[in-house]
């Protein structure tokens, strides 16, 4: 017998994929989103906005389940669209509305590198949301996704233009490197597929999985096999996009910081929280996380591969 769930973020990447994944399972999902047109095929959709407290009482009311998957990369202060707000009092919000409608489940999705002492300010607000959500005596999940792709996805999009040199700076496809000229590397990755993210999510709240009996108040990574450095992953991506390697050069992060300082990220096309996670390794124990988890994600070379011509 499926469940009631409300899915916040349904319209986006990764919201879209759990609401998929939730009716392919037998849920009923109830979308919120900001335009009812907006909310994914078979859905409710649940007109709000997480910082409108009346709002999110109306879209909780029923819901058995509540799977919270707002977050920004980007902020754009013009609009009052900030990392405080949207990580932090936008899931104080959604997790007072869960409480007043006596929801008990809640899942929640933060960052691989997420901790209390970290250096990007995106890292700081998912870490202030996670404390939010750890002291909220609801039954709650928290996942830390490493870099999501897969078809649809804003990061893949990316790769794909600067594959086919479609996207500055054209000539080559570029990531934030130590040193004077960049040449010093850069952080590891540990790309996980989007439905791979949605099955964990989704068998959170599955009373017939295993995952939905152990993962209550646990915090839990989520990544894929391969450990890969921002080259391999460029030059992995454009062998599968056009069949061929690219070239891939570093931006000196000292020149980006500076950069990052002066000119606002919606004209630049990047902010300084992505600069400094750049430099960090962005991985988990993948043995923990297939224990976590009772599956094996897929790894990044074979499924870019698989869905390459979609892009």
């Amino acid at each position: 017998m499926g469940q009631c769930v409300l899915v916040s973020g349904a319209s986006g990447f990764v919201g879209r994929a759990v609401c998929r994944a939730l009716i392919e399972r037998g849920h009923r999902v109830m979308a919120l989103v900001r335009r009812i047109e907006s909310a994914p095929p078979g859905t409710e959709p649940r007109v709000g906005d997480i910082l409108d407290p009346a709002s999110l009482d109306r879209a909780t009311a029923g819901a058995e389940s509540v799977i919270h998957l707002v977050g920004i990369i980007m902020e754009d202060r013009r609009r009052g669209i900030t990392f405080d707000r949207v990580h932090v009092e936008g899931t104080r919000i959604m997790l007072d509305a869960t409480r007043r409608s006596n929801v008990r489940r809640f899942v929640h999705m933060s960052a691989l590198g997420t901790r209390e002492n970290a250096v990007a300010r995106y890292h700081q607000t998912k870490w202030q949301a996670e404390c939010l959500v750890r002291e909220s005596a609801l039954d709650f999940t928290i996942f830390r996704p490493s870099l999501i792709h897969g078809p649809g996805g804003e990061f893949t999009k990316m790769l794909a233009d600067w594959s086919r040199m479609r996207r500055a700076p054209w000539l080559f496809m570029p990531y934030f490197g130590r040193g004077l000229l960049g040449f010093g590397g850069a952080g590891l990755l540990q790309p996980i597929h989007v439905d791979d993210v949605a099955r964990s999510f989704v068998d959170a709240i599955d009373a017939n999985s295993e995952i939905h009996r152990t993962s209550v108040n646990q915090t839990i990574d989520l990544a894929g096999p391969e450990r890969l450095t921002w080259p391999e992953l460029h030059r992995t991506a454009s062998r599968a996009i056009v069949g061929r390697r690219r070239l891939v050069l570093p931006l000196p992060v000292w020149w980006a910081r500076i950069l990052t300082s002066i000119i606002p990220e919606h004209i630049l096309g990047t902010n300084r929280s992505q600069v400094e996670m750049s430099q960090e390794d962005n991985t988990a124990d993948f043995d923990a996380v297939v224990r976590a988890i009772g599956f094996r994600p897929r790894d990044f070379s074979t499924s870019i591969a698989e869905y390459a011509k979609s892009l």
